[in-house]
């Protein structure tokens, strides 16, 4: 089954006992009232202010669609001062469940670079859509070396290669306070030459010191950490679990419980011991023991990215050449 691109923002359903059902009135209908338009407008008047002026249509041209999400759509598109390709996330605000998240496209990736995570060159509001102009990388998200792998499957170097890639990603976020919270082969893409970095950044949260743990239930269902499920205060550990479930999905070709609802799963992820692999002896010792520390529901018993790092499982790692075999070109359709 193709996975889910889309993340998961709590919709009516429930997954603890039924509630009462809502008494507010339906809203009217007709033309928006005053105030929710009014909002609309406040809201862009503040992106406008994180934004860059002017109009990037302007500098873009060849626009072909090659991916959507639950925020928008992808394209690439050649800009026309430099021949360079590049990824434009567009996003419409008025068709987003929580536009607040927007602004993490935007503050989070202007202000933080490192050479694992997906380069932010500029943003712009189009219309009532934000445009965020990224660096495009052709060798497609991991999912699609995940899924597609058949018979040969991804080798411990080339797990040790990718997950070496995503904890250097992943500790720079986490020392300056940034959780992910939408870790998956999804959100990890890769170059022509094989190097792994870490996009979509749409769930992400900044804590502080002052506010240094978050409660929202944001992220995609499967690889969701129990304490963001249960709705317990968590912290960047909730990544870490995330990741483990990637290492899962990167030997077992999915994450667990993939084939029940995505409800169904989160029950189940709440209130049973960590997920294991489907065939545990295909893998080596290390590996096991690698994953151990990161499938732990205690989340101040599991291991952070910089330990991860020091792990005897990563001196694996090979070059990001050893990524290229796995890579396959996917065809693209006109924007």
């Amino acid at each position: 089954a193709p996975h889910p691109q889309q993340g998961y923002q709590p919709g009516p359903q429930k997954l603890g006992p039924p509630q009462q059902p809502s008494t507010k009135p339906p809203p009217p209908a007709g033309p928006v009232p005053e105030q929710q338009r009014l909002s609309h407008e406040q809201f862009r008047a503040a992106l406008q202010m994180v934004v860059s002026p002017g109009d990037p249509r302007e500098d873009l041209d060849n626009f072909i669609k090659i991916g959507e999400g639950s925020t928008g759509i992808v394209c690439i598109a050649t800009q026309t001062s430099t021949g360079a390709q590049v990824a434009v996330k567009k996003m419409d605000l008025r068709k987003q469940q929580r536009r607040e998240l927007l602004f993490n496209e935007v503050v989070i990736m202007r202000d933080y670079h490192h050479p694992n995570i997906v380069d932010m060159y500029d943003s712009f509001l189009v219309g009532d859509e934000l445009w965020v102009v990224m660096e495009f990388l052709e060798g497609g998200a991991l999912t699609d070396i995940v899924v597609n792998q058949g018979s040969s499957r991804m080798d411990e170097n080339q797990i040790a290669t990718v997950c070496k890639a995503c904890l250097k990603a992943l500790s720079f976020l986490h020392s300056n306070g940034v959780i992910h919270r939408d870790i998956k082969s999804d959100s990890i893409l890769l170059s022509q030459d094989g190097k792994v970095k870490l996009s979509d950044f749409g769930f992400c949260a900044q804590v502080t010191q002052e506010l240094p743990k978050r409660k929202s239930l944001v992220g995609t269902p499967y690889w969701m950490a129990p304490e963001v499920i249960s709705r317990l205060p968590y912290g960047p550990e909730v990544d870490i679990w995330s990741l483990g479930i990637m290492v899962i999905e990167m030997i077992d070709g999915e994450p667990p419980f993939f084939n029940e609802p995505p409800l169904q799963a989160m029950r189940r992820i709440r209130d049973m011991p960590p997920p294991k692999l489907k065939n545990p002896k295909r893998v080596s010792p290390r590996l096991q023991g690698f994953l151990d520390m990161m499938l732990v529901r205690e989340p101040s018993q599991r291991a952070t990215a910089f330990e991860l790092l020091q792990h005897a499982f990563l001196r694996g790692a090979d070059k990001p050449t050893c990524l290229i075999p796995m890579m396959k070109s996917f065809r693209h359709s006109p924007c």
